[in-house]
């Protein structure tokens, strides 16, 4: 009877942008808990992993509609974006930091999922003038106003840890940061992909408003 009743209090969840830097790891925290019976991830091509939780859906933006009846979840983990060098044409980048998102949230939301959580941004502001900023205030704006029972957005300032593709430059920036990082104020310290999606995980487990954001002292105790 307890094995039963364990069973049908497990969650599921749905990843999107689990191929990326917070994602991957966030996969694993998912695929590892015992909080959750099912893991659904949508990629647009498919991952070399496999476990026995584990449900691929291949989709990208333009796909994904076409592939709602498979975005049922109870949790919904949003980590998409991607950058001015990847992608410098503002339209397509609005579409993956954006409509993308959005659209995610939108259509997990109508098969009855409760909780999203979310990568933005520090600083970000829909009202902003700067292109980046402003499209993941957007994004958050937009997000929120999907109603879930519970989101959290997670702010981030630098990414830091080491990521599979090559960016020199990054690296040389993350460098700096760790070196002084101690001096920088709280909200502007840089944190690890894998502690962005430790406390992202933990943080879905002890929902308890509304409308939550995260910086880098809002997602400290979720690191413990």
């Amino acid at each position: 009877m307890f094995v039963i009743y364990k069973i049908l209090k497990m969650k599921k969840a749905i990843l999107f942008g689990a191929s990326g830097f917070v994602g991957s790891y966030l996969l694993t925290n998912l695929l590892e808990s015992e909080l959750y019976s099912e893991v659904t991830i949508v990629v647009r091509k498919p991952l070399n992993i496999q476990h026995p939780k584990l449900n691929m859906v291949l989709a990208d933006y333009h796909s994904l509609a076409q592939n709602k009846e498979y975005l049922v979840a109870d949790d919904v983990f949003i980590a998409l974006g991607t950058t001015k060098k990847k992608t410098p044409d503002e339209k397509e980048y609005y579409q993956i930091d954006h409509d993308y998102p959005v659209l995610a949230a939108e259509l997990t939301k109508a098969n009855g999922s409760k909780m999203v959580s979310v990568v933005s941004a520090i600083g970000a502001n829909a009202n902003s003038s700067i292109f980046y900023v402003k499209t993941k205030g957007e994004m958050e704006k937009d997000i929120i106003d999907v109603g879930f029972e519970h989101t959290q957005i997670f702010r981030p300032s630098m990414i830091m840890g080491s990521r599979a593709e090559s960016r020199p430059l990054e690296k040389v920036f993350i460098k700096l940061f760790s070196a002084v990082n101690f001096l920088i104020p709280s909200r502007y310290k840089g944190i690890t992909a894998q502690n962005i999606a430790k406390a992202m995980f933990n943080a879905a487990q002890k929902t308890s408003k509304k409308i939550e954001i995260f910086h880098w002292k809002e997602m400290q105790p979720f690191l413990k």
